[in-house]
């Protein structure tokens, strides 16, 4: 007996603004949780990271120094070029925001991934009229809402 060929499964043709804006709104959580500002203001910001004053390098015996005193400013809001400027402060600094901030992360995750689900299923019937009547006469059928 001869096998059956499988179909191949083939990926949407189709852009959905809806599942944009839920990865949207996901990339901003993430990143208001890391580098304490929005995606623009990551993309856009300022790269402000610089040595606050007052250090002084100590010697602790066996070649061994400490910095006391040290310190970071312009580390409350990190951007792309901050991470130009001092990679290893900004990366530390994001690191412990991401810990600090992973239970808040995760809960808001959770909210945004209920609320789209049930949102989308609510609204079934409208977005489904909204993609008949007017964004496929408009803008053709690469695009739904």
């Amino acid at each position: 007996m001869a096998r059956k060929k499988k179909s191949r499964r083939r990926s949407r043709k189709s852009f959905s603004l809806i599942n944009a804006l839920e990865s949207l709104t996901y990339a901003e959580i993430i990143s208001r949780g890391t580098t304490g500002g929005g995606v623009w203001s990551f993309i856009t910001g300022a790269g402000d990271i610089e040595m606050s004053g007052g250090s002084s390098v100590t010697d602790l015996g066996l070649g061994v120094s400490s910095m006391v005193g040290a310190g970071w400013k312009g580390t409350d809001q990190i951007s792309l070029q901050d991470m130009m400027m001092e990679p290893g402060v900004a990366v530390s600094h994001m690191a412990s925001n991401f810990q600090s901030n992973l239970i808040p992360m995760a809960a808001s995750a959770f909210g945004v991934s209920v609320g789209f689900r049930i949102g989308k299923r609510l609204l079934r019937s409208p977005i489904n009229n909204i993609n008949r009547n007017l964004v496929k006469p408009a803008l053709g059928s690469g695009i739904k809402l």
